[in-house]
């Protein structure tokens, strides 16, 4: 049996999409980030056509996937690698969840806070991960504070009055994601992997957090 069409094309997903992101166009994104967002649109067509319409029951698949992968770094560290597939398998989750919403038309204010919520939720577990393979735990506390800072000053700045989301910064989402996958596939190779993982992601963080603060005085002087 022929599947019914898309609930929404790319086209009309990207619309759709930039008017709940402060108007940021992901067909403007670079390619990785485009083609990212392309396959996770076909992915989420595709599971909308076979009646999966509920982008909660996503989000939480993502979120059990990273509550393993603490329990991975503690229990055997040389598993880790395995805790980076977990890690992606998270990134698709927070991806898919957000195109059901819109292809699907299930997009609701509480499903937003509780999406924003498994986010925050899911970056604190894999930071106790990198704690348990032996990173200091006030480095991964850190991170985790200008992790949540870069989010709220934002959520704060629109609330106040900022149009949009104010500027793509180098410490956005996909960038955690990718440090604690390349983080988690090398711990096992070197004892200093860990440290060395939340040293760059602080540092990251922190330049992120700057550009954000800039973004949010242009727009709000």
């Amino acid at each position: 049996m022929r599947g019914r069409p898309d609930p929404l094309p790319w086209d009309g997903y990207c619309d759709r999409w930039s008017t709940t992101h402060g108007g940021y166009d992901p067909r403007r994104s670079p390619s990785p980030v485009r083609g990212w967002l392309r396959l996770c649109h076909r992915i989420g067509a595709a599971l909308a056509r076979r009646g999966v319409r509920s982008p909660d029951a996503v989000t939480t698949i993502g979120v059990l996937a990273s509550a393993v992968v603490p329990v991975l770094a503690f229990l055997a560290p040389r598993a880790a690698p395995v805790a980076a597939l977990l890690v992606l398998l998270t990134a698709f989750a927070d991806t898919i969840d957000g195109v059901l919403a819109v292809v699907a038309d299930r997009a609701t204010r509480l499903g937003h806070v509780y999406d924003a919520t498994a986010d925050r939720v899911t970056e604190a577990l894999w930071l106790v991960a990198f704690a348990a393979l032996g990173a200091p735990p006030w480095l991964a506390a850190s991170c985790g504070a200008v992790m949540w800072l870069h989010e709220y000053v934002r959520a704060r700045a629109s609330v106040a009055g900022m149009t949009g989301i104010g500027t793509v910064t180098i410490a956005e989402r996909p960038t955690r994601v990718l440090i604690a996958m390349f983080g988690l596939l090398v711990a096992p190779l070197d004892t200093r992997a860990a440290t060395v993982t939340l040293a760059i992601a602080l540092a990251v963080s922190l330049i992120g957090f700057a550009q954000l603060i800039a973004a949010v005085r242009r727009a709000l002087r």
